[in-house]
């Protein structure tokens, strides 16, 4: 099983320095992020054989598939939607269209592109999966109160709209080091 944890990694959130990494709010989203990251991709790893990038291009087209009203993403799309880098994008598209998970249809809208949808197979493979991911969300929040799930919630999407709105802010100056 793929180690999740680092003994390296600080183990609290405390620290006497003020540049600790322990209470740094970045590292801290980045090592919970790749904690419950992993844990899912080690469920569907084996039975799936599908790797982080690729299940999260596959969610997020599974996602469109199920009430958007849309059909199908542009790789473009896809690389806002996860915030991956549009490398990581490209190779995980281009695995997930060999292993006919995914297929190319012209973009009507945009000659230049295609549009990513899942096919049958990949449909198939996706509502396998969401259900052990949901039991793994579920399994993360034993111990919360229901209102502390929707707390959590709700404080990462504010913290992610902020993040998205201090990016788009081009008159905010990155300090000089």
């Amino acid at each position: 099983m793929t180690q999740i944890f680092s003994a390296d990694a600080p183990a609290t959130t405390e620290t006497d320095q003020p540049w600790g990494l322990g209470g740094f709010l970045p590292y801290r989203l980045s090592l919970a992020s790749n904690a419950v990251s992993s844990l899912i991709a080690e469920r569907y790893r084996k039975r799936f054989g599908l790797k982080i990038p690729e299940w999260r291009v596959m969610a997020v087209l599974g996602d469109t598939a199920n009430g958007t009203g849309r059909e199908g993403r542009t790789q473009r799309d896809l690389t806002r939607a996860t915030l991956m880098d549009k490398v990581a994008v490209n190779r995980a598209c281009k695995v997930l269209e060999e292993r006919g998970l995914i297929a190319r249809a012209a973009n009507e809208a945009d000659g230049r592109s295609h549009l990513l949808e899942l096919t049958a197979e990949g449909r198939a493979v996706h509502a396998e999966i969401m259900p052990l991911a949901l039991a793994t969300e579920a399994e993360l929040f034993e111990g919360l109160a229901p209102a502390e799930q929707k707390e959590v919630k709700r404080l990462l999407q504010r913290l992610y709209e902020r993040a998205i709105a201090l990016s788009e802010d081009t008159s905010v100056e990155t300090p000089a080091v």
